[in-house]
């Protein structure tokens, strides 16, 4: 975002190129940062064809496409547009990004946790069975498992989680912990590894049969992690606030992403035109988003010391 015009200014890279994390990093170094190390994955669930054969039943069974209400649509789209014309944006502030952070941790959640929960209480309400689980995607970077050829190439893996409209904040917390604890992302790095050995149109036909990814996805969530905490990047080119998204997708009509820079977390969305063109309704998914985030922040922050209530409302 320009600190001058308070405008947008957008920047599309190839998933082909870079993944998310490495794709911000290019774009800082080219505007003057020096950035050596790039984050790496901790957890320690092995890299092998075992993590691959234990995703194999899920991979083939059957997928199930929720479906919509209505939704308002937009002016239509006679060309390809980068963004397409549904996204909205939030920027919080150094302080209400900090009571976040804090809330989580004292609630024993990740932000990601807390983030996605209410990312899927804001879209549910459009769903023509709001009651329905939702599947969703989140990258996972894999970086200290495998090497590319440059640091900033793609390394992402991935999850797929289910959240149900009345579990917390710790439900999903649990999901997405328990996938990683089983390997998951391990199982589907493996499984792009696979992709190698067959043809084009093999892999056309996967796509076309929902048989890509793990499980047919309603959207992306993915969070870049925290940048430049001490403030130590000062070349104007980097100044931010950024924001960031994955891409949407016939097969995954929603992109939800987050990253903070210098203390500040932004969260974006955009929805694919498959599923509608009209910017009201990111924008209303955006103010849900921010309400229900900021909702929790006083029940997480008691300032009298008293015992926290459970990690959700919901």
């Amino acid at each position: 975002m320009n600190l001058h015009t308070n405008e947008v200014e957008w920047t599309f890279l190839s998933h082909k190129d870079f993944d998310g994390i490495g794709a911000f990093a290019h774009l800082m170094r080219e505007g003057g940062a020096r950035l050596h190390h790039l984050p790496q994955i901790t957890h320690p669930a092995p890299l092998n064809w075992t993590s691959f054969l234990r995703l194999v039943p899920k991979m083939m069974s059957p997928r199930k496409r929720l479906k919509w209400k209505a939704l308002p649509q937009g002016a239509p789209l006679e060309n390809i547009q980068q963004p397409p014309p549904a996204v909205a944006w939030h920027v919080f502030s150094e302080e209400d990004t900090a009571k976040l952070r804090r809330a989580s941790r004292l609630a024993n959640v990740s932000v990601n946790s807390l983030l996605l929960k209410y990312l899927d209480r804001a879209v549910r309400s459009d769903l023509a069975d709001p009651s329905s689980s939702i599947p969703w995607m989140i990258p996972v970077n894999m970086r200290g498992k495998v090497t590319q050829e440059s640091d900033v190439a793609n390394h992402a893996s991935y999850i797929g989680i289910r959240i149900f409209a009345s579990e917390s904040v710790k439900d999903v917390h649990r999901h997405i912990y328990d996938a990683i604890r089983k390997g998951q992302h391990c199982g589907n790095w493996k499984a792009l590894d696979a992709t190698g050995w067959t043809s084009e149109s093999t892999k056309q036909r996967m796509v076309n049969m929902d048989r890509a990814t793990i499980q047919w996805n309603l959207g992306g969530f993915s969070n870049l992690g925290i940048w430049d905490r001490e403030k130590a990047i000062t070349a104007e080119a980097c100044q931010g606030p950024w924001l960031f998204s994955p891409p949407v997708l016939r097969t995954q009509l929603v992109g939800a992403g987050c990253i903070t820079f210098q203390g500040r977390l932004s969260l974006t969305l955009q929805i694919h035109p498959d599923l509608t063109t009209s910017p009201e309704v990111a924008t209303k998914w955006m103010r849900t988003w921010v309400r229900e985030i900021e909702f929790d922040f006083p029940p997480f922050l008691p300032e009298d010391g008293m015992p926290l209530p459970p990690a959700s409302h919901g």
